[in-house]
């Protein structure tokens, strides 16, 4: 309200003042081209209007410098009052005027009086309703809102004037008290269910419309986009899934090399292999039969509040059990991280609580889903044509999506940045008391550099794509009503379907539509952290496991060298992968370091038992085997 101009409403009012001229006689009807009043309730038209326009270019001009009050929404009835007088209602073979009705004018008068006179001006003269007909007249007919059609928002009360006539007051059941126009409806290609008793009836609602469904393929991106999508999701999807299972097999080959907090990550990527699996069973089972359901033969719509067919119920639960554990296990990741460089915890005391880190990685996703199917919150998505929560419902996507996801990025983050903290804290004590400065040997600060490096990249590489898609459904969350307002109540409701090549951004007619970058940047973030979950395999250990994998298989290690790295001893066990415990070296405080070859993963930087002081773990002795 603030942003209309004390300017402009002198403007409008210098127009305003103007006298209203008759614009009645013959006259021919002609189909109404001004923007502002197209898909109002009727389309035709007749000129010179009561203003004395001679061509709906002038009366458009003029119409449109009333867009702001448009915009503000001080009534809902603006524009069927304004065209009604710039471009009045013409009905072939009835050549007496058809005007807005009293009511409708006080209703309009009420709603944006106000507004004009917080900047001095009064209601003008000229949008007087005493000389509008009443409602429900014999003798004049005028037009008001018209609940009894579905599609058309406002119509004359009465088409001839042989036509009956009723003097009930008209209702609005479906449109909202504020906010809506009187040229909303439920237009092509949404799809209108007038049976009260379908269950879609009450379910399916697009821009507060009730019963008006989105047809299968959406309203706003065309072939070329869904084209696209389903490139996207397979180039992807597909990339996750090879990269997570390089993972999840090295585990298998090399169990012993990973152990908490490494082995966290080795969960997460076994989530997001499943995920990408439901997003290649979508693209396996199509978008019609995984995300749509017919009406009749020739009409399909998205699905809404399902619990089934099994194709849409496995994607589903791929996709939102498996994405929602990976969250977990991240802050599983995330917390084991801080035990150990912030408490000082060892493996195995870590190790002797992992089945609390299970049971809360997979119980909490597992109630989720549960609660989403209870309450019939798995609907369809009308771009990527997988099975989701809060596709079509904003609090399904805020209670079941959004909320979780924000929740566990945070707790995440704050367990890193704890753990980072206390490293910091540990990594200047080890330079402050550093026995070998001059040592061309890598010190213990320099390995823990390098390990906290690693750290840092993982989780870079996690929290970004994370944050990246909560960003895309926050905007998502925050313009859908917008967007769907936008279509139904459009005067270009042809226009608001891209075509190619047009740009995505609001007209001047205020329009709204989202941008497809925003959906396609969300399917890659969403398969991102599968991809790069790997990061911390990505090392010479890794070729090794697989190598020493590989020999075993292909038994090579009979014909190897004694000095080869799978020579056998005598005993039958390799040299390389033997393990060998070191004499024990006493610290200054009697506890004995081992040195292990075999199964030392590498995050153990912190093996201080849990006995031990805290400010006995900052001794230089306590990190010879970093």
């Amino acid at each position: 309200m603030s942003a209309v101009s004390l300017s402009w409403f002198v403007c409008l009012a210098a127009m305003l003042s103007a006298p209203a001229l008759s614009g009645d006689g013959p006259r021919r009807c002609q189909e109404i081209t001004v923007p502002m009043c197209r898909g109002i309730g009727y389309n035709l038209t007749y000129m010179p209007n009561i203003f004395s326009h001679d061509t709906q270019k002038e009366a458009g001009l003029e119409v449109h410098q009333f867009w702001p009050l448009v915009e503000i929404q001080c009534s809902p009835d603006l524009r069927l009052f304004l065209c009604s007088m710039y471009a009045p209602i013409c009905v072939p073979d009835y050549q007496k005027p058809l005007p807005a009705c009293k009511s409708l004018c006080r209703r309009v008068r009420r709603g944006c009086e106000p507004l004009m006179i917080q900047y001095g001006f009064a209601w003008p003269e000229r949008m007087s309703c005493d000389g509008l007909p009443e409602y429900g007249d014999r003798h004049r007919l005028c037009m008001d809102f018209n609940s009894s059609s579905a599609g058309a928002a406002a119509t004359g009360r009465s088409a001839s004037p042989d036509r009956p006539k009723s003097t009930t007051p008209p209702t609005r059941p479906d449109v909202p008290e504020t906010g809506s126009n009187c040229s909303c409806g439920c237009p092509a290609p949404l799809v209108h269910v007038t049976d009260p008793t379908s269950r879609l009836f009450n379910v399916a609602w697009t821009g507060g419309r009730r019963g008006c469904a989105m047809p299968c393929n959406g309203i706003y991106f065309g072939a070329e986009e869904r084209s696209f999508v389903r490139f996207w999701i397979a180039l992807w999807s597909s990339l996750c899934l090879i990269s997570t299972s390089v993972t999840v097999l090295t585990f298998v080959v090399d169990r012993c090399r990973f152990r908490y907090p490494e082995r966290a990550i080795i969960f997460l990527s076994a989530c997001y292999t499943l995920v990408a699996v439901g997003y290649i069973v979508r693209l396996a089972a199509g978008h019609e039969m995984t995300a749509c359901e017919r009406l009749n033969k020739s009409t399909s719509i998205i699905r809404y509040a399902t619990t089934g067919p099994a194709a849409c119920t496995s994607v589903f639960l791929l996709i939102y059990f498996f994405g929602m554990a990976s969250c977990l296990w991240w802050v599983v990741l995330t917390f084991t991280w801080f035990l150990t460089a912030g408490l000082k915890w060892g493996q195995e005391a870590i190790a002797a609580h992992a089945h609390y880190f299970h049971l809360i990685a997979w119980v909490v996703p597992a109630v989720q889903t549960i609660a989403a199917l209870a309450v019939s919150a798995v609907d369809g998505d009308t771009v990527s044509g997988i099975c989701y929560v809060g596709n079509e419902d904003l609090a399904n996507l805020r209670g079941f999506v959004l909320g979780p996801l924000c929740a566990y990025l945070l707790f995440g983050t704050c367990f890193l940045v704890a753990g980072f903290v206390a490293m910091f804290r540990v990594r200047r004590d080890i330079r402050r008391r550093q026995l070998y400065p001059s040592s061309s040997v890598p010190t213990g600060a320099e390995k823990l550099d390098r390990f906290m490096v690693r750290v840092g990249v993982v989780s870079v590489l996690y929290i970004v794509p994370a944050s990246t898609v909560v960003a895309c459904l926050v905007y998502e969350q925050t313009y859908r009503e917008d967007w769907e307002k936008s279509f139904v109540c459009s005067t270009r409701r042809s226009s608001t379907i891209r075509q190619p090549g047009e740009t995505l951004s609001g007209d001047g007619d205020g329009t709204a539509r989202p941008d497809f970058s925003v959906f396609a940047l969300k399917y890659f973030a969403s398969l991102a952290v599968g991809i790069t979950s790997g990061f911390w395999i990505w090392t010479r250990k890794t070729l090794e496991s697989w190598c020493r994998c590989g020999r075993r298989l292909c038994r090579c290690g009979k014909v190897a060298g004694p000095g080869s790295p799978g020579a056998k001893t005598e005993k039958g066990f390799s040299t390389a992968t033997s393990l060998k415990l070191s004499v024990s070296v006493p610290t200054s405080f009697g506890v004995h370091v081992v040195e292990k070859h075999r199964c030392n993963p590498s995050l153990s930087l912190l093996p201080t038992p849990l006995s031990l002081a805290a400010e006995d773990s900052k001794l230089p002795s306590m990190y010879s085997r970093v």
